[in-house]
């Protein structure tokens, strides 16, 4: 079931929207050299991380409580539609090689499905009913944390998720491009980054993707450092599933123990390949089995496991 908005109303509401606005200065920028258009573009897209630093306190305070429901077995949920729902769906998949977790632990979904990936598919993103059963295919929980991600706040799709998984006890953040968004005002947290209008009009690809980008960046990365997934900066759950993965392991260990090959290749053995373990066996003195145990005990923190080593 799609939303039957009257055209002109919803024309209305496109023309109130910042993200949709008409730029005359811009009006013949097709006739532009190309360098001058890309000099433009550049200038847009370096307007971008101050709209972001604008909306740091909410940011963060939205990281703070994914961490804690995370830290609980929670699940972090992207919702969206069109561009909006791919970036989403980026920031989910990159999660299992970056951090370790499990596929089902940071989900992206997007209206109308896999398929919505790579082309369109019509009338998706005007149904509150389709993120309902999206959200409901997950068996939704109170642990649980759903982003509605949408540059214009105005989405169906991303409203929906949110009010839905907000009436199941969810956390709800909604993360939008345009002041006083529906989005923003249904969600507990509310994002609003405001990058004003695009280069081309509506093209909310642009600027509103980039921030929408920069503020996924920040949710899942520091949500993760909040959960122990690293130490000081470096990525101590990456997951070695290809040759360059397995050399970046080897220099993790490296650079957070100062140790020499062979004994980094004896930890890692030990450790079955686990990089964090395989630290803690080298900072701890201590072997493989043990390292693991610790780790356990301390939630996956290796910080924590250190001090209860020491």
């Amino acid at each position: 079931m799609t939303s039957t908005s009257n055209p002109r109303d919803l024309r209305s509401e496109l023309d109130s929207l910042t993200t949709e606005a008409f730029r005359p200065e811009l009006a013949e920028i097709d006739r532009l050299p190309t360098l001058d258009i890309a000099r433009l573009m550049n200038g847009e897209d370096a307007s971008v991380a101050a709209a972001v630093a604008a909306r740091l306190p909410e940011i963060a305070a939205a990281i703070d409580a994914v961490a804690e429901r995370m830290a609980r077995g929670g699940r972090l949920v992207y919702a969206g539609a069109g561009t909006a729902g791919r970036l989403g769906v980026l920031d989910a998949s990159e999660c299992p090689p970056t951090f370790n977790t499990a596929p089902s632990q940071v989900v992206g979904i997007i209206a109308g499905g896999p398929e919505a990936m790579v082309t369109s598919v019509e009338g998706a993103e005007d149904s509150k009913e389709l993120a309902r059963a999206d959200l409901d295919a997950l068996a939704l929980g109170a642990t649980d944390t759903v982003v509605g991600i949408s540059a214009s706040g105005r989405t169906p799709y991303a409203i929906g998720a949110v009010e839905h998984a907000r009436a199941r006890g969810a956390l709800t953040i909604g993360l939008a491009c345009n002041p006083g968004s529906a989005l923003a005002a249904a969600a507990e947290h509310g994002i609003e980054v405001v990058v004003g209008p695009e280069l081309l009009t509506g093209s909310t690809r642009l600027k509103a993707g980039t921030a929408q980008k920069l503020v996924l960046n920040m949710l899942s990365t520091i949500t993760m450092i909040r959960l122990g997934k690293t130490y000081g900066n470096l990525m101590v759950d990456v997951r070695a599933s290809n040759d360059k993965l397995r050399a970046r392991s080897r220099r993790i260990v490296a650079l957070a123990t100062g140790a020499r090959e062979t004994d980094i290749e004896r930890a890692l053995a030990e450790a079955d390949g686990e990089v964090k373990t395989a630290i803690l066996v080298l900072l701890a003195d201590v072997d493989g089995a043990t390292a693991a145990r610790l780790l356990e005990e301390s939630d996956g923190h290796l910080r924590a496991a250190l001090a209860s080593a020491t």
